[in-house]
């Protein structure tokens, strides 16, 4: 996939906001915008949103550090961008709203996947249920958010694309 260079700064534009609210919002515990932002990125750039999603890792990578965590990021944000692609066609705000709140019920499992092979099923179990309520609040953050900001961020980011025409 060849991107042109108008197409290049806007996806840097949406990465380096991605990071920017991940960031913001990081005092908060699973309260976060970067799944609404990549389901909102995937409806409007289909699968260049892939760039955006590990570049968006490397940076966290280099703000953070690079640890098992940082495997996580690499599936977990591209499976919700998969599930979007699934349902690009959904037209309902609740509907959205259900898919993000189901991702943040799902991120701590999600997370946990990668540290099966590193500490065992026993212990990722265990470390997986020790965080759920912090997925509960994930779960409602998501849902909340997309309820109050899907419409108006998809509305912005499409006359974006159209205005920058990328395609």
């Amino acid at each position: 996939m060849k991107l042109k260079v108008r197409e290049l700064v806007i996806l840097g534009l949406m990465t380096a906001i991605l990071f920017i609210a991940q960031v913001a919002l990081s005092f908060l515990p699973n309260i976060e915008l970067v799944s609404l932002l990549i389901i909102v990125y995937t409806l409007v750039f289909g699968p260049k949103v892939l760039y955006v999603i590990y570049a968006f890792a490397v940076l966290e990578g280099l703000l953070y550090g690079f640890s098992t965590w940082w495997i996580t990021y690499l599936y977990v944000w591209t499976i919700l961008a998969g599930a979007t692609w699934c349902f690009r066609k959904m037209e309902s705000l609740l509907g959205w709203a259900i898919l993000s709140g189901a991702f943040g019920l799902a991120f701590g499992a999600l997370c946990e996947l990668s540290h099966f092979f590193f500490v065992g099923w026993r212990a990722m179990i265990a470390s997986w249920a020790s965080g759920l309520l912090f997925d509960i609040a994930h779960c409602v953050g998501n849902f909340l958010a997309a309820l109050a900001l899907f419409k108006p961020l998809l509305y912005l980011l499409r006359k974006l694309s159209q205005h920058a025409q990328i395609t």
